[in-house]
């Protein structure tokens, strides 16, 4: 366990690196390419690093495990994430798109973050269907970077002149800015192709997951 401890701490040190003044320094000093090359293959090293501990962890049971939760819990997290994908202008290198006319639409109407709350509920489902410690430990980890990082990637944003009209009509909880009267949802932007393959992958993943 103090392995896997080690390894998450790590894990979400090196992703919070870009939110501190180390990130403009790194990139300064190395490139802003070289330095994304690196920073991508520490992340992965890491990841790996979480990986081999879970599995090497024994399981210790905290709960009897919900399994029941990740048929409604996992379907809405593909979801998300498959249409999180498409014009996201919280996405990194997306700045172009908060100078757009309607600049919230899509997916984006009902949250600005629907990869990191497709994240979450991704590792909430599977903390909440194991109910053991080390899922705690590993899923958690998962968790509390894809809450953290929306609060981190909206304070970068904050800096483009461009953000506040999209923050006003925009919302990070799911729903808040449509029940606030500052949005509404538009089906037909949303579609039916992404929804349809993020629930794709789930079926598939559903079909090979022990």
């Amino acid at each position: 366990m103090t392995m896997l401890v080690a390894a998450t701490i790590a894990f979400l040190a090196t992703h919070f690196v870009t939110s501190t003044p180390l990130r403009p320094a790194l990139a300064n000093a190395l490139g802003e390419w070289p330095y994304r090359g690196l920073y991508s293959l520490v992340a992965l090293v890491t990841l790996g690093w979480m990986i081999w501990a879970y599995a090497a962890t024994p399981r210790e049971p905290l709960w009897g495990g919900f399994r029941e939760i990740t048929y409604v819990l996992m379907p809405l997290a593909f979801i998300l994430i498959a249409c999180g994908y498409w014009r996201n202008p919280t996405m990194v290198g997306a700045d172009k798109l908060l100078q757009s006319t309607d600049p919230a639409r899509g997916m984006i109407r009902i949250t600005r973050h629907p990869i990191m709350w497709g994240i979450m509920l991704w590792a909430a489902a599977h903390i909440l269907a194991r109910g053991d410690m080390k899922s705690l430990v590993f899923f958690g980890g998962f968790l509390v970077l894809a809450a953290v990082g929306t609060l981190a990637m909206d304070s970068r944003k904050r800096s483009n002149p461009d953000w506040p009209r999209f923050a006003a009509v925009t919302s990070h909880v799911p729903f808040v800015a449509i029940a606030q009267g500052r949005n509404r949802v538009v089906w037909r932007e949303i579609g039916w192709l992404r929804p349809a393959a993020g629930l794709a992958a789930f079926f598939v993943v559903l079909l090979f997951h022990p």
